[in-house]
Formats: structure tokens, sequence, C-alpha cells
């Protein structure tokens, strides 16, 4: 039986990718029902990263950034690291999201409560093309997370 560990907003954790090695990731965000908002890392590292390999990293540094489930975290696949003291959920903020309805062809700018990464405030349409320039909307699953990592930091 794989142990578990509470995790909380400032967490910063490593992420097993597919086939061997590990990304990184930081619970920017969390809720009791288990919705987190994280930011995630290269490069990939042989072995979990320890607290000091992530003083330096920014909001700016992160390769994918979005919305998750807890269960990699809660069951204990995905290791935490540590958390750095002094963390402020300012420096690492909610982004605002984008929606593509596939169908109309359609983008829309969907924002969420600061506090809680499952509590949508408002959604606005956009023009197409502003897209790419945001995280998409949608929450991930810890699967999801280790393929599109893997990928990232291939």
């Amino acid at each position: 039986m794989v142990a578990t560990r509470a995790y909380q907003e400032g967490d910063w954790f490593a992420v097993p990718l597919q086939w061997n090695g590990f990304g990184l990731g930081l619970v920017a965000r969390a809720n009791r029902s288990g919705v987190l908002l994280g930011y995630f890392f290269g490069p990939r590292r042989d072995v979990v990263a320890e607290l000091s390999d992530v003083q330096l990293l920014t909001s700016k540094d992160a390769i994918l950034v979005g919305k998750f489930g807890h269960l990699g975290l809660k069951g204990g696949e995905w290791p935490i690291v540590g958390r750095i003291a002094g963390w402020d959920r300012r420096d690492w903020p909610m982004p605002e999201f984008v929606r593509y309805e596939e169908l109309t062809g359609r983008s829309f700018k969907v924002v969420y409560d600061d506090g809680n990464p499952n509590k949508r405030l408002r959604e606005e349409e956009i023009q197409p093309g502003v897209a790419e320039q945001r995280p998409k909307d949608g929450l991930m699953g810890a699967g999801f997370v280790e393929i599109i990592l893997t990928k990232l930091l291939a």
C-alpha cells in the first residue's frame, strides 16, 4: 500500500514520467474537493528533485499551468519534495484560462475564483487565436499530467 501524505498550497512535488524520470510541480491553489492549480516544470530528472533545486524557479519558468486532480498526491504516487519558507500565492497567480468550442469554432476566456480553482466566476467570448496564449480550461487527471509532461520533457 502506498503511504499518503497531506499536501497544501506551496508544496513542490515530483511527477513520475511515463517511461522514466520525473518532472516537477507546485500546488499553487487547492480546494477541499481535490481540485488543484499547478505549475509544472522541467527539465526531466532521473531522480526526485531536492528542495534546493526549486529555489530559483518562478511562475514564468513553468512549461505547463493547469487545473488537475489530487489523486497522484493523495495516493503518494507523486512524492512531495517540500515547501520553501515564505511561499506567497501572489507569486503564483490564478491564470485566465481559455475554452475552445470545436463545434462552433468560438473561444472563451474563463475566470476562476483566486481561492478556489473549481469555482468558475465568469466566461466571455474572445477572438479566435487567443486560445494558444492562455492555459486550456479543463481538469487534468494525474495520468494525463504524466503523459503531457513526458511529451513536453522528451
